[in-house]
């Protein structure tokens, strides 16, 4: 079951804010993950080390709360089976690339910014979740 965090949600996205508005006034990017993970693959575009530096602290972050919080770490239990959520990573990454964006891209910058573009991405974003939601617990009966 989902706690309810509140306090630790606001804080999380305070932070994710904060992250996207420091890239946007020190480097001029906008922080959508999809476009800074694809940069670092070949064809190599430019800027790699703030581009490293912005996704090892995605990844350590997290890592570094589980480390010390103790009791109130977040757990990571899935009752979805390993093969759906890299069948789901996939296929997410597959509508990423065909949205011109992820969410937090879209979702946190654009809408940010009025792009009419982010705001039709973020609402096709939401609908599809809810759809699949919709289709996997109550259609398949599953999770």
């Amino acid at each position: 079951m989902t706690q309810f965090t509140p306090l630790a949600s606001l804080a999380g996205g305070a932070l994710i804010g904060l992250a996207a508005v420091l890239l946007m006034a020190f480097h001029g990017r906008i922080a959508g993950l999809s476009g800074i993970l694809a940069g670092l693959l070949p064809p190599w575009a430019g800027g790699w080390g703030w581009r490293a530096a912005f996704l090892a602290g995605a990844i350590a972050a997290p890592a570094l709360i589980v480390a010390y919080a103790g009791d109130a770490a977040v757990s990571f239990d899935s009752a979805v089976p390993a093969p759906w959520l890299i069948g789901g990573g996939l296929i997410v990454g597959i509508g990423v690339q065909l949205g011109s964006g992820c969410s937090s891209g879209h979702g946190v910058c654009g809408l940010a910014r009025l792009s009419r573009r982010s705001i039709a991405a973020t609402l096709i974003f939401m609908a599809t979740t809810a759809a699949t939601v919709f289709v996997i617990r109550h259609v398949l009966g599953g999770f």
